[in-house]
């Protein structure tokens, strides 16, 4: 069977690895605590960080984009400062710091899983020789890739510390997966994104690719048609590996 496509660009948490959680509860521990500590200097209520505002403000977004957008939502108004804070320093940069501590700190004691159905669908694309690239927002891709023994798979990885280094705009843009088209030589229409976020889908309608396909793990289906997926699924064993993936590409063109 020839493929009808030439690559696939996979984001990563949510969609390969189950880390989509651990990146929640560590944004939901940052925020809380820093919310606490307002409600103590300032007198503002608490009001506690919410899996609606994590969708809504921060998943799917480079680090520092989503601690202004949260905090835009709830009207606080901070210094940005800069990469090199103190994790939990108050500025924008300081508290996204402390976030990805928590996370690595996570990572490193309890290490990550992969979603079954996303690993298997690599391996069966690489053993047929479609170029594979991932794309994500954080900057710990590369470390994760590692810890689930998954990085030789990838001709591209294009993530936070690559974004940064080349000034690429983050999600809901495209920069991140037409770069990584670029890098495996393909071209976004004749390639397929996977993604688990409302901002990565809006990302890959944007950027005109041929499938844009969403992972709903976050009963956000419709969110997910709304803004961009072609095809949405709960899960990729439901694509019925690259002879599934070929039929929808096909019939989306």
């Amino acid at each position: 069977m020839k493929p009808e496509f030439d690559s696939v660009v996979f984001d990563l948490d949510g969609v390969i690895t189950k880390t989509a959680k651990t990146h929640s509860a560590a944004w939901k521990k940052m925020f809380d605590g820093y919310l606490k500590e307002r409600e103590k200097k300032h007198g503002e209520p608490f009001k506690e960080f919410t899996q609606k505002d994590y969708l809504e403000y921060v998943d799917g977004k480079p680090r520092y984009d989503g601690v202004a957008s949260f905090l835009q939502s709830r009207n606080i108004d901070i210094p940005w400062g800069s990469p090199g804070d103190a994790p939990g320093k108050e500025t924008v940069c300081g508290m996204g710091n402390q976030k990805n501590k928590a996370f690595m700190e996570v990572l490193k004691n309890e290490g990550a899983d992969t979603y079954p159905s996303t690993a298997e669908l690599i391996e069966e694309l690489f053993r047929a020789g479609i170029k594979l690239g991932v794309a994500s927002s954080s900057k710990n891709c590369k470390a994760v890739l590692q810890a689930v023994d998954l990085e030789k798979y990838f001709g591209a990885r294009v993530d936070g510390v690559v974004s940064a280094e080349l000034g690429l705009n983050g999600k809901p843009e495209p920069d991140i997966f037409t770069k990584a088209c670029e890098i495996l030589g393909s071209t976004p229409e004749n390639s397929i994104v996977v993604e688990d976020a409302v901002s990565g889908v809006q990302a890959g309608a944007k950027g005109n690719f041929g499938l844009t396909l969403g992972i709903a793990r976050k009963d956000n289906t419709e969110d997910l048609r709304k803004n961009g997926a072609d095809v949405v699924v709960e899960d990729l064993e439901e694509i019925h590996g690259l002879a599934g993936l070929n039929k929808l590409f096909k019939e989306n063109q």
